[in-house]
Formats: C-alpha cells, structure tokens, sequence
C-alpha cells in the first residue's frame, strides 16, 4: 500500500493581492534563489529559473540574472521584485558567491553591498553579516536540499547596496556598509498607500457590520496570532491594518458614525483591541500614524520619555533614547542592572496604556480600546485598557488575573 504525498503549493507571484495589486518577494527569497543556483552550478547545472521553498512551505520560481563557476566555487545574481509595494531595494541585484569549506557549519559573510552589525539591538549579533534569522534559514534549507549535509561558505551582497542604504534605517541601526537581507515570509506583501488603506477601510466596515463582541486591530503576524489563538477572535473581526493605524481608526470612526445614525443613540460600538510590536504602535506617541519607515521616526524616543515619565535613572532613560531599535529598549529594560524584570513591565505598561488613549482619541465613539504589546519573540511585554472597561463576554479582561502580564 502506497501513501500519497500532497505536493507543495506553487505561489503565483502573477495573481493580484487581495487589494489588487502585485506581489513580490524580499531580498531573502532573492538571496536563496542565488545561493540555489550558485550550488546548482557547482553540480554542472545551469538553470535560469530555480524553485525556492519558502518558510510557510510554498514553492515560489525565481529567475535567476547571472549563474557562473569561479575559482573557488560559484556565483549567481537574481533581482529583487518588490511587486508594487514602496521598497527601497525593488529591482536591486542580489548577488551570492558560494564556496565549499571543511566547517559542518555553513557561516555567512557580508559582500560589498550588505551591511555589517555594528550595534546590539538587531537579531544579528554585533560584527555578523546583517542577514536575519529568516533568511539565514532559508538559505540553510536551500543548500541542503541541493548538496545534503556539505557545508558553504555564503557570501550575500547587493550592487550599490551601501547607496540603496542610505535610503533606509540601516545607518541609524549601526548597520554599515549596506542594505540588510530581510524577509520572515519570503514575500513582499504590497502596502501602496492609496489602495491599501482603501482596502483597510473595507475590511474595517465588514468587521463593524458583523457586530461582533469586539474588534481587533495589529499591524501584522503578532497581533493577528494572538487574536487568533489566544482569544479565539474569528477572522472577519481582525482587521490587519498594516502601517496605516491612523487611516483603520478615521475608518472604524466614520463607519461607527454611520451606524450610529441608521440606529440612533446610544452608539453600540464594540470596544477595539490593538495588540503588537511596540516599535510600530509607540510611533503614535510621536504623532506617526503611518508607521511605515518612510513615513515615519522610530519609536525608542518614546518609550524613553515614558521612562523618564515614571521616574527611571536618567543613565537609562539616555540609553533608551540612543538605543537602535526598539528590541534593545525591551533588553534594556529587563536587564538586572536596569531594575530587572518590574521597571520593565512598569514602563511597557505606561507605554501600552499611553497607546491606548491616544488611539480612543482618534476615535472617541469606542467604548474603550486595549493594547497588547509583544517582543518580536512573541514575548508579552503589556496589556493595558483605557478606563472603560470591555463588556463581559467580549475579550478577556487584561487587568482579570491581575494587569500585564
């Protein structure tokens, strides 16, 4: 008896995303396209379109700009397709040199045009390749599924990556000499401004139509996880608003207008959960509400003026204030020297709830609005409500078993 494998779906990059517009995919996939062929070619291939398997299981082909052996190994091209979303690195040349070494442990290194970590705070140790987790493991993958357990050595660059750079935070993160190698889905979703808020506004009035016990709003994976795992929300009242916070609550505001004025006071209105990363929602405190990177500053000037708020040691609140990201500002906070594991909480608490008025402000007919915050880990750093608590039977009451987590 023979059991059937269920092939892998194949991603079509040509079908539209939901608001209708193109996909595409990031400079990790890239990367891994070039590595694959690069090791193709070590095995006398040569191919001009390579399958890449991305972290959610899918097939995605990718062609492939250059393929060639070197002395030492061999190297291969792909250029980076952002689909129509706003990228800096869209249609850059992503270029990966391939060589075998005795190590079992394939390394990474920087090529001309990929920024080294210079600072801590990103999810690259300092003096490392700035490749991500994400790719690093793809590239992994890829590489044994071309050449088994043989370990490489994989050098990753970018033409005029140091350029393209500059057009991003790179040089305010302490990564220099490039662009970074990003991607947790291997795919660029398209977030134009125009018509994803416009799709943002028609999945906030499906949501407010459904009536549902409450809404929920994150910016992407964290806070849909939590509202789908932990709080069983079903999908038709999570709104993924992406960057545009400000754009999903003048839309959550004027559809709970009009539905105020079809059935009359009292406004029935479901209270809002908000729940992700800090380093996108603390934005708002600095009146960022599109929180993409080209729209807007960084969030650690924020958190640093909470800090400084309730009263923390002026030496932390500046290590705050220059920290690189705001992750650094979660491992500053729990440090034992910092006060450890409360001063944290305390602050992330006051951050949270610091949000959650601001965004009931923006859109004042909500009976209330939480926040849950997360360390990019998924770690809970927070959950906080304003004053108007949620009704019974919605979502779970945060301060119930207690206050933040």
């Amino acid at each position: 008896m023979s059991l059937s494998v269920t092939p892998p779906t194949r991603l079509d990059l040509s079908v539209p995303a939901g608001n209708g517009l193109r996909r595409g995919f990031t400079t990790g996939s890239a990367a891994t396209a070039a590595l694959k062929a690069a090791l193709l070619c070590l095995r006398g291939r040569t191919a001009r379109v390579v399958d890449i398997t991305l972290p959610g299981g899918e097939l995605l082909a990718v062609e492939v700009r250059a393929v060639r052996r070197t002395d030492a190994g061999a190297y291969a091209e792909v250029v980076k397709d952002g689909g129509d979303d706003p990228d800096a690195t869209h249609g850059a040349v992503i270029w990966v040199r391939v060589t075998p070494q005795d190590s079992p442990v394939m390394s990474f290194h920087a090529g001309e045009g990929v920024g080294t970590v210079t600072a801590p705070g990103i999810r690259v140790p300092v003096g490392e390749a700035a490749i991500n987790p994400g790719p690093r493991g793809m590239l992994r993958a890829a590489a044994h599924e071309v050449a088994g357990h043989e370990a490489f050595a994989v050098t990753v660059g970018c033409v005029n990556g140091e350029q393209i750079a500059r057009r991003t935070f790179n040089p305010r993160l302490g990564i220099v000499g490039g662009i970074s190698v990003l991607g947790t889905t291997g795919v660029v979703e398209p977030m134009s401004l125009e018509a994803y808020m416009a799709s943002v506004e028609v999945y906030v009035r499906v949501a407010v139509h459904a009536r549902p016990d409450a809404l929920v709003f994150t910016p992407g994976k964290l806070g849909r996880d939590f509202a789908r795992d932990t709080l069983g929300v079903p999908p038709l009242a999570v709104v993924q608003m992406g960057n545009f916070v400000g754009a999903a609550l003048d839309a959550l505001q004027d559809a709970l207008e009009e539905q105020a004025r079809v059935d009359g006071p009292p406004v029935s209105a479901p209270p809002l959960l908000v729940a992700g990363h800090p380093g996108k929602l603390a934005k708002v405190l600095n009146g960022d509400w599109n929180t993409h990177s080209a729209h807007s500053g960084m969030a650690m000037n924020a958190v640093a003026r909470v800090a400084a708020r309730l009263g923390l040691p002026g030496a932390l609140v500046d290590a705050l204030h220059a920290a690189n990201t705001v992750d650094a500002c979660v491992d500053l906070l729990a440090g034992p020297d910092q006060g450890g594991p409360d001063q944290g909480r305390a602050v992330w608490a006051a951050v949270a709830r610091d949000v959650a008025a601001c965004l009931h402000g923006r859109a004042p007919l909500l009976p209330g609005v939480r926040v849950a915050l997360f360390a990019l880990d998924g770690r809970p750093l927070a959950d906080e409500s304003t004053p108007a608590a949620f009704p019974s039977g919605s979502l779970s009451d945060p301060h119930s078993d207690g206050g933040t987590p």
